[in-house]
């Protein structure tokens, strides 16, 4: 999930360095040794569009999100149906067999366990992104670049429909019999509230992912990069927690649109647009959150609010 750039103040004691991809990394910040390059890279929007597409590391990395998310749906996805299918009382019946199933908490703990593993597998290839409401929220942020972020999420829409169908595969028998794994609105809830559940969770994963790698923090405290994925995976596993009994948790337009495409179920299409246009917006505003307000990039870029006695 999730990584960015910072900065496109340049001194000269402050000079990037160029690694073998092209992308510029700070130096003297321990970020390099980190292996969290990725995640702090100005990449400017003009100059690295085309510069990105001639380089081995852009695709590398793009192949690095697709793999990713990949595993990411294969492993939550077949949690999923695991537990609905070892908690179905007519199967248990059947089967004289009683298994309480994960719960869930355990699938909570699925989503935000694997974003915890890849982030720390991916960052220092592709960043980690592995959902593109955090690719859209480093791209409004100017942390990526536009080639760069559409790239990415068409390999995480592709890897999240592997995902979802290697799952298929392995469990044709239960798949559409407990839901492919598809997020939908459950009963009770409006499409209003759903909206807002997906905002607000977005937000905090993508709030969280711009607090755990931000390049001036990072400079002053050395272990931050190395701890990065460990606050991200924790708030996919919290906002899993509070959304699951009300849109099953997209927070993900991946996650959503790959079980949607594999399932292809009518309940699964109505509310699809809830997991694209929710997401997105919750990443809108912890990126001008964060880097207007809590940074300041705005004020800024105007000056500074400063009291004024003669007014």
């Amino acid at each position: 999930m999730s990584f960015f750039v910072a900065c496109q103040h340049r001194s000269d004691t402050d000079l990037m360095q160029i690694f073998d991809d092209g992308a510029p990394g700070i130096r003297g910040t321990g970020i390099e040794s980190a292996g969290f390059t990725h995640i702090f890279n100005p990449i400017k929007f003009k100059r690295a569009d085309a510069e990105e597409l001639t380089k081995w590391s852009f695709y590398r990395a793009v192949i690095a999100e697709f793999i990713a998310t990949l595993l990411f749906l294969y492993i939550t996805v077949a949690t999923v149906i695991g537990y609905k299918s070892s908690t179905d009382p007519n199967k248990n019946t059947l089967d004289n067999v009683n298994c309480g199933g994960v719960g869930i908490l355990g699938i909570a703990w699925a989503f935000g366990g694997m974003i915890f593993i890849l982030v720390y597998c991916t960052a220092g290839i592709s960043g980690g992104h592995i959902n593109p409401a955090v690719t859209f929220g480093l791209l409004l942020a100017r942390k990526v670049s536009l080639i760069r972020a559409l790239m990415y999420m068409v390999a995480q829409c592709l890897g999240a429909i592997c995902g979802v169908g290697l799952v298929k595969g392995f469990q044709k028998a239960f798949y559409v019999r407990y839901g492919g794994g598809a997020n939908e609105l459950s009963a009770g809830y409006n499409k209003g509230t759903g909206l807002a559940a997906e905002i607000i969770g977005t937000f905090v994963l993508v709030y969280t992912v711009f607090s755990a790698t931000d390049p001036k923090r990072n400079a002053r405290d050395s272990h931050v990069p190395v701890l990065a994925p460990l606050p991200i995976g924790f708030a996919v596993f919290m906002v899993h927690l509070a959304t699951i009994p009300i849109t099953g948790t997209g927070i993900n337009p991946a996650r959503s649109f790959g079980a949607a495409v594999i399932y292809n179920k009518d309940k699964a299409w109505d509310d699809q647009w809830i997991f694209w246009v929710g997401p997105f917006i919750g990443a809108a505003i912890a990126a001008a959150y964060h880097q207007y307000i809590l940074r300041a990039g705005a004020i800024k870029a105007l000056g500074s609010f400063r009291s004024n006695p003669n007014v």
